[in-house]
């Protein structure tokens, strides 16, 4: 039709390289030891922003997984059927080292170097690192039982990713997964009902018959679950294979697949262990304690994911404003809108720098005490607080498209569907605030590491130093606070606050010691005091505003590949 011209349109942002393109991501390999993984994460950035890889992403999102109960001749399978689409993701990632990089090449900043390429994966298509991050996690709850561990960890580490649903003995690399919450219990995983009785003989390494049913299983297809269940002892750790020793299937079976909000090319499951072998993971009633491990590891993934579909919806919002004009001008070239995207570019900045300094303690935890206190309380602070961020943050990153980008053709619906899981997993906000409490009540000198952390960025900022004294003044009244249900009471309703204040604290730390001089004090004046509005786009005048999303926004990095 002679009408029908199109233009003032966006492109796709495709064939960039997100490793290459990403300048604060550079800065903090190289910041944190890991400048030696480089090659690989700009192959891996290459790959994660291009037509095929972007491709796939959208693919494995539009045909979802399928559970098949029964083989066409009536015999019980439980296996679960993925779009070619979704393999060659987690191919990609595996064959990249995602799940298991530091613990095939534990150099130092491996964990940062892993979180990098997780960071990526993410970006490009976040269902999929579920069971990558949960393979990764497996290890140090695995290398409580050396025995066992001798068996699984070189297929856990294997770069060779192997979706054939056939015994782990097979196969040339396998994936793992997590079972803990039951219908009547959630993260109460203490009240788990199910069994495990032992086969022969109890104990560490030990075979165990377990029966009960899993509220959820994420990655239903993986080739082994740790699972919690009730021994005589209380809660215990449990590594129970899909097929048995003997390549007979293990009596798993799966009762249906969740239909999520989001999350879509993940398949996460309900389903009922019927005297399913298991192997004992530790001491019996340990249970907790052995798979938080585990947990701990899968929350580091939960705050990587939480930066990294900030940083992906941000780039999306600021490519689209700076392809479309309104009322004679660019998007990226009105004021409003220009604070609006600085805004949402502090939030990232903020959000990636506390995440790899997280991600630094992993790698230090093993030689310095201190830097191992970080990592339990820090993994806390930052889960809390990043994946609370990120669904605000994608949803005004979606408003800036208007309504294009409530439209499922383009990428912003996907990405914020992604967002809010990321603060459930591993922990929902009220459970990570009472474990930040709880953590405080077992060693009071807990908070002292972030203390120490915050004191580095004194004297460079008068009104970072009155937010500090104000956190501290909270910390000491926390410590000394009576031992009474009262103030149990008082503690836990003000907990959600007290843990952003210290999330605040530590980003704006961050900040000030390795972010621009005008950067690190538009975060400052606009999260630690009130001279910045609650909703994004309202930094103070003074803020530069542009020269921040010139800095965020590097158009000639994000040319496409050649």
């Amino acid at each position: 039709m002679a009408t029908h011209t199109v233009f003032n349109q966006a492109r796709p942002l495709i064939d960039y390289n997100m490793f290459e393109s990403d300048a604060l991501l550079q800065e903090l390999i190289k910041r944190y030891g890991a400048l030696w993984a480089e090659e690989r994460l700009k192959g891996f950035g290459f790959y994660t922003g291009s037509t095929f890889g972007i491709g796939s992403a959208i693919e494995a999102n539009t045909f979802p997984p399928v559970l098949k109960t029964h083989s066409r001749f009536g015999e019980r399978i439980d296996q679960v059927d993925f779009h070619p689409s979704y393999h060659q993701l987690m191919s990609a990632s595996i064959s990249a080292g995602t799940h298991s990089l530091p613990w095939t090449d534990p150099l130092e900043g491996a964990h940062v170097a892993r979180a990098a390429l997780l960071y990526m994966a993410f970006q490009n298509e976040a269902g999929h690192c579920c069971p990558v991050s949960m393979t990764y996690s497996a290890i140090p709850v695995l290398r409580k039982q050396p025995d066992i561990a001798a068996i699984w960890e070189p297929l856990i580490t294997s770069n060779n990713y192997d979706g054939r649903f056939i015994p782990y003995m097979h196969k040339t690399g396998v994936t793992i997964g997590m079972c803990m919450t039951e219908k009547q219990g959630g993260s109460d995983v203490r009240a788990n009902t199910t069994k495990a009785v032992p086969l022969g003989a109890a104990g560490p390494g030990k075979e165990y018959l377990l029966t009960g049913h899993k509220w959820f299983c994420s990655a239903p297809m993986s080739d082994a679950f740790l699972i919690l269940a009730q021994t005589e002892k209380g809660p215990s750790c449990f590594l129970v294979p899909r097929f048995k020793p003997n390549e007979e299937k293990n009596a798993i079976f799966i009762q249906r697949l969740k239909d999520k909000l989001g999350n879509k090319s993940n398949a996460s499951s309900e389903f009922e262990l019927e005297n399913a072998l298991g192997f004992l993971i530790g001491e019996e009633g340990r249970g907790v304690p052995t798979i938080i491990e585990m947990v701990n590891h899968t929350r580091l993934d939960c705050i990587i994911g939480s930066a990294a579909l900030m940083r992906q919806s941000l780039l999306q919002a600021m490519h689209h404003c700076h392809h479309r004009s309104a009322f004679g001008k660019l998007l990226s070239e009105q004021p409003l809108m220009v604070n609006v995207l600085a805004d949402l570019a502090l939030e990232s900045e903020a959000a990636l720098r506390l995440t790899m300094r997280v991600a630094r303690s992993y790698d230090q935890a093993d030689k310095s005490a201190k830097e191992a206190q970080f990592k339990r309380i820090g993994s806390a602070i930052a889960k809390y607080w990043v994946s609370k961020r990120a669904p605000m943050a994608v949803a005004e990153a979606l408003e800036c498209f208007g309504g294009n980008g409530y439209v499922e053709e383009g990428p912003m619906p996907r990405l914020f569907r992604e967002s809010p899981v990321l603060g459930i997993w591993e922990g929902s906000g009220n459970v990570i605030c009472l474990d930040v409490l709880r953590a405080v009540s077992t060693n009071p000198n807990t908070l002292d590491v972030v203390v120490d952390e915050l004191d580095q960025a004194l004297g460079r900022n008068r009104r970072y130093d009155m937010f500090v004294a104000s956190v501290k003044h909270d910390i000491k009244a926390l410590k000394s606070a009576p031992a009474t249900k009262a103030a149990a009471a008082a503690r836990e309703k003000a907990a959600r606050r007290f843990v952003e204040r210290l999330a605040l604290a530590l980003q704006a730390s961050l900040m000030l010691q390795d972010a621009p001089e005008a950067t690190a004090n538009a975060f400052v004046s606009s999260r630690l005091t009130s001279a910045g509005g609650h909703a994004f786009g309202t930094l103070p005048a003074k803020v530069d505003a542009r020269q921040i999303v010139e800095n965020a926004y590097p158009a000639a990095a994000l040319a496409p590949e050649s």
